[in-house]
């Protein structure tokens, strides 16, 4: 199982030199992927914009964003040229993780339609593919290989669906190891039924990380904060949250058992220290 972590572009306070060091890091540690989260109406960085100074500050490690929710940005084209544009300054790095969006706020802040965003995210990864193939008339540049791999994210039926059809990958949602089996079950089944029985999607899912207690407080603290919107399970997230070396190692070799393919490890605080501290007892 591949192991990547999170950029902190959601986390109060962490300043754009901050971030920089974190990713020199996250490269340098050996980490499969450098993946970032998404919001609008939230003051956290614009995570394209964050991948691409990634792009700059890293020479190995996949960029993705885990997830980007492209229902809100109006323009596909637009869209399109940012994302290729990363892929470039990349050189080829780029994965596009998607998903329809939870939060009504990102979208009525945009001036987009909450309701529809399934069947315009589904229409934007089918034209997002042929502009990127050269296929549409939309502006480049061309992705370094040709296209994008893209992930998708979410575990409705719709979503899955939505993997089967146009996913490299499939992003479970984040929480505990013991209902993830339960969760790749119905995924195989939906891909089954859309036809990918024989050639799955990868399966990729994430867990949120404060290592040590002084960085377990402030975490908790940013998680009941972001995930407010979910009412009294934001407090549950918060009380999940892996601090110690030996819950890291239970969640790792878990979803390992599993069969996860990747486990991103997402901070909850944005000092850089800590990507040491992570990869010495992931991959130890």
């Amino acid at each position: 199982m591949k192991i990547g972590i999170g950029l902190p572009t959601t986390v109060p306070a962490v300043g754009g030199t901050q971030l920089m060091d974190f990713a020199r890091r996250a490269d340098e540690c050996g980490f499969s992927t450098l993946a970032v989260l998404d919001r609008f109406a939230y003051d956290s960085y614009d995570n394209i914009v964050a991948l691409a100074g990634a792009a700059a500050a890293t020479e190995r490690i996949r960029l993705a964003t885990t997830v980007l929710l492209a229902p809100y940005r109006p323009s596909v084209a637009e869209l399109a040229k940012q994302l290729a544009s990363v892929d470039q300054l990349s050189g080829g790095r780029l994965v596009v993780g998607v998903a329809a969006g939870g939060r009504s706020d990102d979208f009525e802040a945009t001036g987009t339609d909450y309701r529809t965003r399934g069947s315009r995210l589904d229409a934007m990864l089918d034209r997002l593919g042929r502009i990127w193939a050269g296929k549409d008339d939309g502006p480049g540049p061309r992705p370094v290989r040709g296209e994008i791999p893209l992930w998708v994210g979410g575990h409705s039926d719709a979503a899955l669906r939505r993997t089967a059809r146009y996913g490299r990958a499939w992003i479970a949602p984040g929480g505990s190891v013991a209902g993830f089996p339960g969760l790749v079950n119905r995924a195989r089944e939906v891909f089954a039924e859309e036809g990918r029985a024989e050639d799955p999607p990868l399966l990729v899912s994430l867990a949120f990380v404060a290592p040590g207690s002084e960085r377990l407080a402030r975490g908790a603290s940013y998680v009941r904060e972001y995930y407010a919107h979910v009412g009294p399970k934001a407090e549950f997230l918060a009380k999940s949250l892996i601090s110690t070396e030996d819950q890291l190692r239970e969640i790792v070799a878990g979803y390992a058992g599993a069969g996860c393919d990747e486990l991103i490890l997402f901070p909850c605080t944005g000092d850089p220290e800590q990507v040491e501290e992570l990869a010495k007892v992931a991959f130890g």
